[in-house]
């Protein structure tokens, strides 16, 4: 669109104060503003002010048939052993044919952990401080080693985009075959104020921000990925975020129960540590598979429990999903009727006062547009949850210090190969946690999960003996 064309439209629309101070910028911050302009879609803007602003207080969350979504849980608690055995011979023919690629959201950075960078550059592991980047290539590559075929693998970020395809190319993929790691930039949404106009963060740039997990899904669309993926003869995605590094993200018997059960989009739960911890609720409303946000879950609900004493609303979203190719391709591609809702979050957002000159408020003074990838699951055909072990899939990275923080998850690394090593034999000496008191660390080389581990260490010449600052490779 010519630049006339451009501001006209930003006019015409109720926008014009985003070219208010055009005529002060130079030639080249004139061109950067027109280029942002051209990502947003306005009438997008106009619908969602109508939608999330105009229409803000006429009502919460409807809980009207709320009720606790179904899953499979475990052997171990209850769960049909042969449905879960015959998952797994699924899961592992999907693996050897080459049906499968993993999908990585990337974009955060790791402020809340005082950390400078992209938050997958950062080191987590207990004794080689491997990086959250290095420990998911690692298993990916470990786990195409196993089952014969290279797995693709996608990411998406945008405001560390070149940080992160430049700490890829430092390390050469951790020798993963970089014509099957393949990086996309996730799309933006402008900041709104409370009546719906487009915030400036300064004269020649527009208050920009990622759109959300949610908003990935579109990205592999818009992108090319969904057609490459094709092209690779990939129908199948797990979803993972990049902050855990406990999660199995190569996972055969999850991978099985989405193809067992003819599912578009599958998803792993955990069941809640208590009434009040801050993860989604699982649930089922008007014959549909939704997930409740901790936030908007009454406390009461939260807190009901069954004739056992066990909480009713006990499934946990732990953000790990699969997807079916084509029906992220119709997510991306459907008209309104068909596609994830935006939500609104009210933040501190950089921008002018009336005269130009810069703001940095210090409460909330704009809305940030963001989706996510759990709104997803109620357009989907035959969704299935399945139960994990929270000790064998979740410890994420978010706080610098106490829960969820690196101490934790290292914690939780040393524990989980501890188990690995004393269910073969190793004789390791654990407190009460089961946090052994020698510390090692186990490559995912020599073990990315229980059932690779075992095999190695059956198949090890001599015996393994574990002493501190141990590294299994």
């Amino acid at each position: 669109m010519a630049e006339t064309d451009l501001i006209e439209t930003f006019r015409a629309a109720g926008q014009g104060q985003v070219f208010e101070y055009f005529s002060e910028l130079s030639a080249t911050e004139q061109k950067d503003l027109l280029t942002e302009a051209q990502e947003i879609d306005l009438g997008e803007v106009s619908r969602l002010k109508r939608e999330l602003i105009d229409a803000a207080g006429e009502g919460g969350l409807d809980l009207e048939g709320l009720a606790p979504a179904p899953y499979e849980s475990r052997p171990e608690h209850g769960g049909d052993a042969e449905a879960w055995a015959e998952a797994l011979q699924l899961g592992e023919a999907a693996l050897r044919a080459g049906r499968v690629a993993l999908f990585t959201v990337a974009g955060g950075q790791g402020t809340r952990l005082g950390f400078n960078g992209p938050k997958g550059t950062f080191p987590v592991t207990p004794v080689r401080s491997a990086t959250l980047f290095q420990v998911f290539a690692e298993k990916i590559a470990a786990a195409g080693k196993r089952y014969g075929k290279a797995l693709p693998w996608l990411m998406t970020s945008h405001q560390n985009h070149e940080a992160t395809v430049a700490f890829f190319e430092k390390h050469a993929c951790w020798g993963l075959d970089t014509e099957r790691v393949r990086f996309f930039r996730q799309g933006r949404m402008p900041a709104l104020d409370g009546d719906g106009k487009i915030m400036l963060s300064a004269k020649g740039t527009i208050a920009m921000s990622p759109d959300g997990h949610g908003g990935s899904l579109r990205a592999l669309a818009r992108s090319g990925s969904l057609d490459w993926l094709e092209s690779q003869g990939v129908d199948t995605i797990s979803y993972f975020q990049v902050d855990n590094p406990l999660v199995r993200c190569v996972d055969p018997t999850f991978i099985g129960w989405h193809l067992r059960r003819d599912s578009e989009m599958s998803s792993k739960m955990v069941p809640k540590a208590y009434a009040g911890e801050k993860v989604g609720h699982f649930c089922q409303q008007d014959g549909r598979a939704v997930v409740v946000e901790y936030s908007d879950l009454p406390a009461a609900m939260q807190e009901e429990t069954d004739a056992a004493g066990n909480l009713r609303f006990i499934a946990g979203s732990i953000a790990i999903h699969i997807l079916d190719r084509d029906f992220v391709r119709r997510l991306a591609e459907g008209g309104a009727d068909f596609a994830l809702p935006f939500h609104l979050a009210h933040k501190k957002i950089p921008t002018l006062d009336a005269s130009g000159a810069p703001v940095n408020p210090t409460e909330p003074n704009g809305i940030k547009l963001e989706m996510f990838v759990f709104d997803a699951l109620p357009f989907a055909r035959n969704p299935v949850t399945i139960e994990t072990p929270r000790q064998d899939d979740f410890s994420p990275v978010k706080n610098a210090e106490g829960v969820d923080s690196p101490d934790s998850c290292r914690a939780d690394l040393l524990r989980q190969y501890a188990r690995w090593a004393n269910a073969n034999g190793a004789g390791l000496e654990v407190d009460a946690s089961g946090l052994p008191v020698v510390k090692f660390e186990v490559a995912p080389s020599f073990g990315y999960d229980e059932a690779s581990f075992a095999d190695q260490w059956r198949q090890s010449a001599t015996p393994i003996s574990i002493v501190d600052q141990t590294i299994l490779a």
